[in-house]
């Protein structure tokens, strides 16, 4: 009989910075912060010596440099706090360095809900609000009520409401001012009655296998997070185990007329309905499915060696060459694809993760 061992994580050798992309980079040096009272004055010694940082949360969806010319930065504040509650909803505030997953799967076992679609995402919970995570039909802006972040230039705190955010699809204010801010803690507001978002890829028909296995008829909040998690094992590899910071590039939003013509000639081009702010339909503008773009350029499983599109999920860039490979292998075969899908498709895709570049500036 053969024994199966689970395949061993990847770790970063010493010096090197750890990221879910294991892209070669070191920095001059790295500051985790562990509690509120030190940030405004470990911030304030870099200002007044004048030294170059960088905030990085988890790491989990950034294109990080080889060599990194500057302190990188990472809050790593913990714990949770409920700040109200009632018969219907519950407010938690949660800090900066807790893990994302483990606070999905913390709220839909308390009953509070609102979280489970976006289950088994890598991150912590300060990187959330920069990229405005979302997966399955729920963006966290969907459940965000505030943000309290320092405002790096002026070493000021304030809590910034979802409105002052400025969220929209994989983009808020943070990630228009990156490298002005560094976020202490999310919060949340979460609803106790289970209501569930059914309306993306196969969710609903995995949730009602796992309620039917469960000897039920009605889909809960718990089948709803257990069928996201096993559509993303399904489909998208473990950092882990293969080195990738998820959905690579953004869906494209094109002018309807635009994906109109390029249904007629692909009848089978997945796209989606795009909301507006207040939630409301936008017909003038369409969704595109980047990975059926990617695949049907002919690039599933492709790229540029050691980077290439996974064999199962177009979307996902993994990496071949743990630390080894460095941003440009990422800027290669990243511009391959892109060049590619434009000359087939006529849309150009934007990546998702934040490029750093070696001064520690931001770059998109």
């Amino acid at each position: 009989m053969t024994e199966h061992t689970a395949p061993t994580a990847i770790m970063p050798p010493s010096g090197y910075i750890a990221n879910t992309m294991a892209l070669r980079c070191q920095a001059d040096n790295v500051i985790r912060l562990t509690a509120l009272d030190e940030i405004i004055p470990i911030i304030a010694d870099l200002h007044a010596t004048k030294q170059a940082y960088v905030i990085v949360s988890s790491a989990s969806n950034v294109i990080l440099p080889p060599t990194l010319v500057a302190t990188l930065v990472s809050p790593a504040l913990m714990g949770m706090t409920v700040l109200t509650e009632d018969e219907n909803s519950v407010t938690l505030e949660v800090m900066a360095g807790e893990n994302w997953h483990d606070l999905v799967m913390h709220t839909v076992a308390q009953g509070w809900y609102g979280l489970q679609n976006l289950a088994l995402i890598p991150s912590w919970v300060g990187a959330a609000p920069v990229q405005n995570i979302g997966a399955y039909g729920v963006q966290v802006s969907d459940v965000l009520v505030a943000v309290c972040a320092l405002h790096l230039p002026s070493l000021t705190w304030h809590v910034l409401s979802n409105a002052e955010c400025h969220f929209s699809y994989r983009d808020s204010r943070f990630k228009q001012q990156a490298g002005d801010w560094l976020i202490a803690s999310v919060t949340f507001k979460l609803s106790k009655i289970p209501d569930v978002n059914l309306n993306y890829g196969d969710v609903a028909q995995v949730a009602q296998s796992i309620a039917e296995q469960n000897g039920r008829t009605t889909i809960t909040p718990t089948d709803v997070m257990h069928a996201v998690i096993a559509i993303r094992q399904r489909k998208i590899p473990n950092p882990a185990t293969l080195p990738n910071c998820g959905s690579f590039f953004q869906n494209p939003i094109v002018k309807t007329q635009t994906a109109q013509a390029l249904l007629r000639d692909y009848p089978n081009l997945v796209n989606f309905a795009v909301k507006r702010a207040d939630g409301t339909p936008d017909p003038s503008l369409t969704k595109l499915a980047a990975g059926w773009l990617i695949e049907n350029a002919g690039l599933k499983g492709g790229g540029i060696a050691p980077i290439l599109t996974h064999q199962h999920h177009a979307l996902i860039l993994t990496n071949h060459a743990p630390y080894r490979a460095d941003q440009a292998d990422i800027a290669a075969a990243m511009h391959l694809i892109q060049t590619q899908v434009q000359t087939k498709f006529g849309v150009w895709l934007e990546p998702e993760p934040v490029w750093i570049g070696t001064d520690g500036a931001f770059s998109h």
